[in-house]
């Protein structure tokens, strides 16, 4: 009777399978009529319906947003400096190691340091370890679970349970002993899609660590490219100052002679204080900025301070820089992979809800040893066992069933909606830098020539102050000049190079080609 029953249920799942998959399959095992079947046979009926089982909810579709064949501020590299535009026989490939054409020996270790030690990527580490974890949990469950389980226990009823009993025929003994299996039959893909959903997740978070890593790389580079920076606008700065405190001596010395006026005096002064009171400020930056690299490299604070106090010229700038088709961006930034893998996620979990329209059958088995005497245990006669195949349907809760799809699928249409915006910001993001880089080059052009004619005028200011054909006011002034001058070009060299920057980070991990640095920032 009981073989009957398993074998009409054999028949029931196959045809819910065929029609809640829509493929219109036949039962594998159709139900027998005439007598019991052989539980082996049953149990390859089973196993046939499970191989046989569809996957419920949608299957995921990549997406493949609509996208221009170029970027629109491509043409602007090559209208603002000739030679950075794409080249004609440029490589797709990125260079993920974009740091290393910088050629500073210093910033290369101060960036495999942060790769190493920083915070941040332990964090993210650890959120992949837990992702692929729980990966490794949901495929499991796929499997047949085994335990083993053991008892020995002491009892003694009441006189009052059994009356008329002597007190020793009232105790008992009872041991035990089991091994129990359980296996869920995944007719319906509930199991298959959550290995799919984890196997997504894991694969968004691999791409959050990638999308850091390409974050920290930029954040370390953009620092110490502004370090440098920061450190020749200083030597700009002291620079000055010796020239007008020269400025001021000249001064001194014309008023000794009585060929000068204390107002000279008072405002060469003050010139110079006011020179000397931008090093401060610079100073505190220089120092926040070391501080903030010691910290993105892992390590305390003040440590980095003796390896980068000492100044260094800013490095080269790209002669060349190819940013590429916006597709071929699209398939290479990490967080538009995050987006998409997180959607695939969300896909999967509407197969996830959608199974439990269909019913979950649990094939259970027990075999063990249960005896009132120690020695009996594991005896012919104290065998136990037990097959069984439950049935689990929530038909009769169908409301809750349909509002878990209808979350699942608001789930789905947000997480579509996040990997357009995230697409949107990725190709926004590039466009921007892209710009900004190109317009940075462009304006230091102007402020190199700016720096060069100032430092001329002051040049001839003094010669002609020094010869009685000018006065002091015109000294000073070209004196001012050059510093502003020179100071912007600093400033200038340290926002191109920021900006270089920031195209690497865009284009997450460098330009397609090889990327040549010839032309340096340094040079004075």
């Amino acid at each position: 009777m009981r073989n009957d029953k398993l074998s009409a249920a054999s028949g029931t799942v196959s045809r819910l399978a065929a029609q809640g998959c829509g493929e219109g399959k036949r039962a594998a095992t159709p139900p027998s009529a005439a007598g019991p079947i052989p539980r082996a046979r049953m149990l390859v009926s089973v196993l046939a319906l499970s191989l046989a089982a569809c996957t419920a909810g949608p299957e995921f579709v990549r997406p493949t947003p609509a996208v221009p064949a170029q970027f629109a501020q491509a043409a602007t590299l090559e209208d603002s400096a000739p030679g950075l535009g794409a080249a004609a026989d440029a490589v797709s490939a990125p260079d993920t190691e974009f740091w290393r054409g910088f050629d500073d020996p210093l910033l290369t270790r101060l960036v495999e340091e942060a790769l190493l030690s920083n915070h941040d990527l332990r964090m993210a580490l650890t959120r992949i370890d837990r992702a692929n974890a729980l990966l490794r949990g949901a495929r499991l469950e796929r499997l047949p679970s085994v335990t083993a389980t053991a008892g020995a226990g002491e009892t003694r009823a009441s006189a009052d349970q059994l009356p008329g009993f002597a007190r020793e025929a009232r105790d008992g003994d009872s041991f035990e002993a089991a091994v129990v299996a359980g296996w869920e039959l995944d007719l319906f893909g509930r199991l298959r899609r959550q290995v799919e959903a984890q196997g997504a997740d894991a694969r968004a978070s691999a791409a959050d660590l990638h999308a850091l890593q390409v974050a920290i790389v930029g954040e370390v580079t953009r620092g110490y490219a502004e370090l440098r920076g920061l450190q020749e606008r200083l030597r700009v700065a002291r620079e000055n100052a010796e020239n007008q405190r020269e400025t001021l001596r000249l001064v001194e010395a014309r008023l000794d002679a009585g060929r000068g006026a204390e107002f000279d005096r008072s405002r060469a002064r003050a010139q110079l204080e006011t020179t000397l009171s931008r090093v401060p400020g610079l100073q505190a930056q220089v120092a926040t900025t070391m501080h903030r690299l010691a910290v993105l490299s892992g390590r305390m604070p003040g440590e980095l301070v003796a390896q980068l106090e000492a100044p260094r010229p800013l490095p080269a700038l790209p002669a060349l820089l190819d940013p590429g088709a916006p597709g071929a961006l699209l398939r290479r930034r990490p967080d538009v992979l995050a987006a998409e893998h997180r959607l695939h996620a969300a896909n999967a979990r509407i197969g996830i809800a959608s199974a439990d329209l269909f019913p979950r059958f649990t094939l259970g088995g027990l075999i063990g040893s249960h005896a009132v005497d120690r020695g009996a245990l594991f005896g012919r006669d104290s065998e136990t066992r037990l097959l069984a195949l439950g049935v689990d349907w929530s038909f009769l809760d169908i409301g809750r069933v349909r509002a878990r799809i209808a979350a699942a699928d608001a789930d789905a249409e947000g997480a579509l909606a996040r990997y357009q915006q995230t697409v949107l910001f990725a190709l926004e993001d590039t466009e921007n830098a892209l710009v900004r880089y190109a317009r940075a080059r462009a304006e230091d052009a102007h402020l190199q020539r700016a720096a060069s004619d100032s430092a001329r005028a002051a040049q001839l200011a003094r010669i002609r102050f020094e010869a009685g054909a000018a006065d002091l006011f015109e000294v000073l002034e070209a004196e001012r000049t050059r510093l502003q001058a020179q100071d912007a070009l600093a400033a200038g060299r340290t926002r191109s190079l920021t900006g270089a920057v920031a195209v690497y980070q865009a284009l997450a991990g460098g330009w397609p080609g090889s990327v040549p640095l010839r032309e340096s920032l340094g040079a004075r």
